[in-house]
């Protein structure tokens, strides 16, 4: 920062320092307690900065128009590991003090931190993986070699990769999103390992992020698509030429059919659902983040690869868009412009794995269901997005009548209870939506075991909905201790439709109201479906946000 001379005259090289205060309800530094953490042995804090969170981490034109290069100095306790989005340039052991540099310009929110309890394994030429001791040996056996193989596929498709490494960094449950972009150094949450197709897109994703969002970013919240739209596309092209064309069409299916669902809900007409949403002041834009700045993008990116006729030369196209902006920030003109002087023809002119799941939801909906038809369907074979895919279509066809939610229960629920959350959140909701209590300890088990965001909402809406809500209660109260404060008051506002939850609770359950005697379910005379959750069907899992 420089300080004009007539107040330096005379003084010599001097260092001072500006204190800053922040209110911690602004403040989006995240410190764990151990107990939160994966291992807990150690406290661990993470910093997240999408889409406007890090002017509560440090002084910054926190807007995605203004780009800077930046260096850092971080000081911690011993035994305590630091990472950020920079590259590290310098470490003293005896001082404990870490120093990074970011040599490319970059919009304030990819700045990061994470300082705990993190040793890494080298798992390509320019790539690691950081977690916690307890939790490292699983990530790097499910990513293996695979980063270096999207990698190189990226770089066939868009140029090279610009920012030097690609780390990954597993984090705690606490984790407010699936993944984040941060250059040089991913961050994703650690309950994701548990499905690797789930794990395999969102770390593509957050790939192709390197160069569409980092490397050209959106310059106004208003058109995230040009970040989300556009990696997507890029996601989806990589997975392609990774794993063929019916693995990323029945993925792309699967994200469709959520955006179809939250089109439903939320009407054709709502502001949110415009690929060029309008940006209201004081509106956060975190909450703009959904399925339409995603797919809606991805629709749009892929009809103009459709008028050029040629999916190849669209490639080129991206390749040139990267080499025009990179390091800028853009508006859509600015894509739009180069794309109809790219393809001057056009401003000229003016410019089967489905029907499986679909079938075997049409043979469970129907009155009776047809076991013997039923059974040439079998779901430990089919993929993770076959299989929520059937799910979701379930989901949608609820309520179902209690024979269909016996006999659903009988012949899969053993089969769930051994495949990812992803599939089981799914099959739990029914559950929920369906009044089905024989699978309420399942339900239980679910919530005791998973304290991620993306897995507790979800279920805590469906079931302060229907008629389980004092069951709802009483997990509650049985897990909260292990719960991030910051979901023990979400969870609380749901239960009890207030945020009069004390906010300097920290771990002790004690000053959390005491845990009511445990309800028993009441079953209706005659046992039926729920009547539907008025909450709709769209949630965070349908998003499944990497930002």
């Amino acid at each position: 920062m420089p300080i004009p001379k007539e107040y330096t005259r005379g003084l010599g090289s001097r260092q001072y320092t500006v204190p800053i205060q922040i209110l911690s309800c602004y403040c989006k530094i995240w410190w764990l307690d151990a107990e939160l953490t994966c291992g807990q042995t150690r406290p661990l804090v993470f910093t997240q900065g999408h889409s406007v969170c890090n002017r509560s981490f440090f002084p910054c034109f926190d807007t995605p128009a203004v780009k800077s290069t930046y260096t850092a100095t971080v000081r911690v306790p011993d035994g305590v590991t630091v990472l950020m989005s920079a590259s590290r340039t310098a470490y003293s052991k005896q001082d404990r003090v870490f120093q990074f540099s970011m040599e490319y310009p970059v919009p304030a929110y990819l700045v990061a931190l994470v300082a705990g309890d993190l040793q890494h394994v080298d798992i390509g030429p320019r790539s690691r993986v950081w977690a916690e001791p307890c939790i490292l040996t699983c990530a790097v056996s499910k990513l293996g070699g695979s980063v270096e193989h999207w990698l190189n596929v990226a770089e066939d498709l868009f140029g090279p990769y610009l920012w030097g490494r690609y780390d990954i960094v597993f984090l705690p449950p606490s984790f407010p999103i699936v993944a984040m972009e941060n250059p040089c150094l991913t961050f994703i949450i650690s309950s994701i390992l548990e499905s690797r197709e789930f794990l395999l897109i969102d770390v593509i994703h957050e790939i192709a992020h390197g160069w569409f969002g980092n490397a050209v970013t959106n310059a106004t919240w208003e058109e995230m698509w040009l970040s989300e739209g556009l990696a997507t596309y890029a996601q989806r092209r990589i997975t392609t030429k990774a794993y063929g064309e019916a693995f990323t069409c029945l993925e792309t299916v699967f994200r469709l059919d959520a955006l179809h669902r939250q089109m439903c809900l939320l009407g054709d007409n709502n502001p949110v659902s415009k690929l060029q949403v309008k940006f209201e002041p004081g509106i956060n834009p975190s909450s703009l983040m959904n399925l339409f700045t995603y797919e809606k993008g991805f629709c749009f990116v892929s009809y103009l690869s459709q008028l050029c006729g040629d999916v190849k030369r669209f490639d080129s196209f991206l390749r040139a868009y990267i080499e025009q902006f990179k390091f800028s920030s853009v508006v859509a003109q600015d894509l739009l412009n180069l794309f109809l002087g790219f393809f001057p023809e056009l401003k000229e002119s003016c410019v089967a794995q489905r029907e499986g799941e679909s079938n075997l939801c049409d043979l469970w909906a129907s009155e009776p269901p047809d076991p013997a038809a039923i059974s040439n369907f079998n779901l430990s074979s089919w993929s993770t997005f076959q299989t929520v895919l059937f799910l979701d279509r379930l989901l949608d066809r609820s309520p179902l009548s209690h024979e269909v939610m016996g006999q659903l229960s009988g012949c899969y629920s053993a089969q769930l209870d051994e495949m990812n959350a992803e599939v089981q959140i799914r099959w739990l909701q029914i559950v929920v939506r369906n009044s089905f209590y024989p699978d309420l300890p399942r339900i239980r088990g679910f919530l005791h075991k998973h304290t991620s965001r993306m897995y507790t909402v979800p279920l805590y809406e469906d079931l302060c909905a229907g008629v389980m809500k004092c069951f709802a209660a009483e997990v509650f109260y049985q897990t909260q201790a292990r719960l991030h404060p910051n979901l023990r008051r979400t969870l609380h506002q749901i239960l009890f439709q207030t945020s009069a939850l004390p906010t300097n609770t920290g771990s002790d359950p004690s000053l959390l109201p005491p845990t009511p005697p445990s309800p028993r379910p009441i079953p209706r005379s005659h046992p039926g479906p729920a009547d539907p959750p008025t909450t709709g069907t769209i949630t965070l899992r349908d998003v499944n946000v990497s930002a």
